[in-house]
């Protein structure tokens, strides 16, 4: 459908639909009234016409259109004042080239490139000292060319992970002890590698969908294993597991904390019955209401290989984690290293080299931590001021919506209507291994910047409280 006229002074755009696109019909209408100011079909100072006419013109609902000026409102494209309706603005302090276009539909994780994404595992960049990060990149060009890699690591790199572990993790360990990974997903992949051949893994259900993917790539069945407000449910561990995949810090995605009688009752779980426990130390360094429980790998160093990573503590541009596992583990993986030719890449362990030793990486810590603790208490206002209930502990850098007396439609309606105002987030079913697990939304705040997710929760608190009812 389409229309380009004018009534008593209002410009009626054009505008054409087309329902068996991917992309929702709100989309649709901000993109071609977007696309009409940049290319001059629209000019500054028009004035358009209001959401019922244009929704009456087009033949969609009013909800389409107000989603549509919304959008554009937020965006700068156009301006609405009482009394004088919605005029054109024009071109936000950018080019008709630069002009936002969705992604070409069916393109994986297709989205159009303006929306502000509330998506978790992506780190806060905002706060990194920009001049620190310049200099410890000055550091590293300034290092000695390398003529071979240590398939476990620079060493100073180990040092600086181990000094990290035992001030901020409390977990004793000399750097002999740790060997450097490419990240913790990367990590999990080499560990599947190294474990009994055909055996399953038990994961947590709902639970990391790409560390599961990761296991699942060495060949390994996986077993979904639920949780609880306490951690994963040690008792429902199946018989016969090569592995237990956990992430006791901070659940993902449901947040909570292993209680310390479950991290005992794992460690003697897996001593009595000869699995190894994979502690993926998601979220390990930011908590924000008391100091965290001791490491998995304190508890049981004989049966525990802990993982941790520099990418959501810092970026993960720098491609650089580690592993503390029991020598037989580490054996294993360094042999398969020496097997394949792998070796970690070292810029990235010379940048955090840099940060620690001139005490940036510390002053970066404590300032995310404050960031992101408040951060969170802005989302958790926000989402209760719509009348829903928030899971998960004071942590991370994400928490839960818990869509009391849903059910996965209703998930999926409220991810389609944000998306049609800007904003993209991520529905809890996906994460969970069973069909009909609990409908909620997983909501990070720690990539947007502070601005942007701002917008993004006026966006959240309407789109929330109109499902509410």
């Amino acid at each position: 459908m389409t229309s380009e006229q004018f009534v008593s002074g209002v410009v009626l755009p054009p505008v054409v639909l087309d329902r068996s696109a991917g992309r929702s019909l709100a989309v649709q209408v901000a993109d071609a009234l977007r696309t009409a100011a940049a290319g001059g079909a629209l000019r500054p100072g028009d004035r358009l016409p209001s959401t019922r006419t244009l929704a009456q013109e087009l033949a969609v609902s009013r909800t389409v259109t107000a989603a549509a000026y919304d959008q554009l409102l937020a965006e700068g494209w156009i301006a609405a004042r009482r009394g004088s309706g919605t005029t054109v603005v024009g071109t936000p302090g950018r080019s008709a080239a630069d002009a936002p276009r969705p992604a070409p539909a069916g393109a994986p994780g297709s989205a159009p490139r303006d929306l502000i994404s509330l998506r978790a595992g992506v780190p806060c960049v905002e706060v990194l000292d920009g001049a620190a990060w310049r200099r410890a990149w000055r550091i590293v060009g300034d290092v000695r060319v390398e003529s071979r890699l240590d398939a476990a690591g620079l060493p100073e790199f180990r040092a600086v992970v181990g000094e990290h572990l035992l001030r901020h993790r409390g977990l004793p360990v000399g750097p002999s002890a740790i060997i450097a990974t490419t990240g913790s997903t990367a990590a999990l992949a080499e560990l599947g590698r190294c474990l009994p051949a055909g055996l399953p893994i038990a994961v947590e259900d709902p639970g990391y969908v790409s560390g599961a993917a990761a296991l699942a790539s060495a060949g390994h069945p996986l077993v979904g294993v639920p949780v609880d407000d306490e951690g994963l449910i040690v008792d429902a561990v199946p018989a016969g597991v090569a592995a237990v995949c956990v992430t006791p810090a901070h659940q993902y995605p449901m947040g909570a904390r292993m209680s310390a009688r479950r991290r005992v009752a794992l460690v003697e779980r897996a001593r009595r019955d000869g699995f190894l426990v994979i502690e993926d130390d998601y979220d390990g360094e930011l908590r924000y209401d008391v100091a965290p429980l001791p490491l998995l790998a304190a508890l049981g160093p004989d049966v525990v290989a802990h993982l941790g990573t520099a990418s959501k503590m810092l970026t993960p541009v720098l491609g650089c984690g580690w592993l503390v596992a029991p020598p037989e583990v580490t054996a294993a993986v360094l042999a398969a290293r020496a097997a394949t030719g792998t070796r970690p890449p070292t810029a990235g362990q010379h940048v955090v080299v840099a940060l620690a030793r001139a005490g940036d990486l510390g002053r970066h810590l404590r300032r995310l931590r404050r960031e992101l603790a408040g951060r969170r208490a802005t989302v958790v206002q926000a989402v209760q001021r719509a009348g829903w209930p928030v899971l998960g502990d004071p942590a991370g850098a994400h928490v839960v919506v818990d869509l009391v007396g849903g059910s996965g439609a209703d998930e999926q309606l409220i991810v389609v209507a944000a998306q049609a105002l800007g904003v993209e987030v991520d529905g809890l079913a996906r994460h969970h291994r069973r069909a009909g697990g609990r409908a909620g939304l997983v909501l990070g705040y720690a990539g947007p910047t502070r601005a942007d997710l701002d917008r993004a929760l006026a966006v959240m608190t309407r789109v929330l409280a109109q499902a509410r009812g």
